[in-house]
């Protein structure tokens, strides 16, 4: 069996002394792990580093076999990435929340968002809203989206200002203000409404942290990447 297809890397192992086992979300074919034979050469070293784009040939004699890759390199930004502990600690993020995808399972929504948060990475004003974003949309293809459209208490779709922790739906300001301490605020860039400031995207990582929480991490017995605090802790020291 063989297939072609564009990707992301995610994560990568030493297998042996000389080869790697890499674990890539690709556009078609959804997160595959695959043997990289050389992947520890100095040539190959390089190209396996999360985060970095490349062009993957899978092949296996059977389908359900971890088979073995060859990668050509599309984008190498892994690089000046780990320069920046800021932008490190976002592509963890995204790397690690992509290992929930099930595997060999096609995401090409998830993907094509990937690729524009990391395309955006370099500009630190920019990427952290397209990852609370991500997150959303991460959850919405893992069967745990929010309802965003209107208030769950009265219908309406106007002056959306919470989201209820019980039902993730949004709640209208007047309906919502009686009992706003036991509601999230919802930030208004998720609505569509104007530029993210810095409470925003606190805002927006925190509700999505709690509903990845509920849904996928406490069932598996699992935490939440500790990246995604520390860009919390990084965000609320901005001016804002």
């Amino acid at each position: 069996m063989e297939w072609r297809d564009e990707g992301v890397i995610l994560s990568v192992r030493r297998h042996g002394e000389t080869s790697s086992i890499a674990e890539i979300l690709t556009a078609g074919h959804g997160r595959v792990m695959g043997l990289v034979r050389g992947g520890r050469s100095r040539q190959l070293r390089p190209v396996l580093q999360a985060g970095n784009a490349i062009q993957a040939v899978w092949r296996a004699r059977l389908e359900d076999q971890l088979g073995t890759f060859t990668l050509e390199p599309l984008d190498l930004r892994a690089g000046a990435i780990m320069e920046e502990p800021f932008r490190l600690a976002g592509l963890a993020t995204l790397a690690e929340l992509s290992q929930l995808l099930p595997e060999r399972e096609p995401h090409p929504r998830v993907y094509e968002a990937l690729r524009v948060v990391l395309e955006a990475i370099n500009q630190d004003h920019v990427w952290p809203a397209l990852l609370v974003r991500w997150e959303m949309g991460l959850l919405d293809e893992l069967g745990f989206g929010l309802d965003l459209s209107k208030c769950a208490a009265t219908g309406s779709k106007e002056n959306l200002a919470y989201v209820s922790p019980r039902s993730g739906k949004a709640v209208s300001e007047q309906a919502g203000e009686p009992f706003r301490d036991r509601l999230f605020r919802l930030p208004p860039f998720l609505k569509g409404s104007g530029a993210a400031t810095a409470t925003d995207i606190i805002d927006g990582l925190k509700l999505a942290a709690f509903f990845l929480e509920r849904h996928i991490f406490e069932p598996r017995g699992m935490r939440l990447p500790e990246q995604q605090e520390w860009i919390i802790r990084k965000l609320a020291e901005t001016p804002h």
